[in-house]
């Protein structure tokens, strides 16, 4: 019986999982806002992680300095991964913000603002 899904795309899975706990009870620094770990893509070879996240409520300048902040705490979340994950070696973790709720909304307003064919 074939696998549903590759050994990559499971672990990505459960890491999103504990990224998220760990953002949220791990990490005590007020100055990383409300962030959201929207997709974890995983090499694979298991060795580096592409984080993208978004955070509520953030102006350009406080998505850099989370992005900043948590890429200067990649270190101790690894750690954190490592206990929490039996995994051989914990991947090279590296954060991306993730746009494409804001371009998602863009584009909706974009379409509301085209006429509609029930007003010809």
């Amino acid at each position: 019986m074939a696998r549903e899904f590759s050994r990559s795309a499971r672990v990505a899975s459960q890491m999103q999982k504990e990224l998220a706990i760990i953002l949220q009870q791990g990490i005590k620094d007020p100055r990383i806002g409300f962030v959201t770990v929207n997709e974890v893509e995983l090499s694979k070879d298991l060795a580096t992680a592409k984080i993208y996240i978004t955070v509520l409520g953030a102006d350009a300048q406080e998505q850099k300095d989370n992005l900043t902040w948590l890429n200067e705490a990649v270190p101790y979340i690894r750690s954190e991964m490592g206990r929490r994950m039996r995994l051989r070696s914990v991947p090279y973790i590296k954060f991306y913000y993730d746009n494409s709720f804001e371009t998602g909304m863009r584009v909706s307003e974009l379409l509301s603002d085209l006429p509609s064919k029930a007003d010809d």
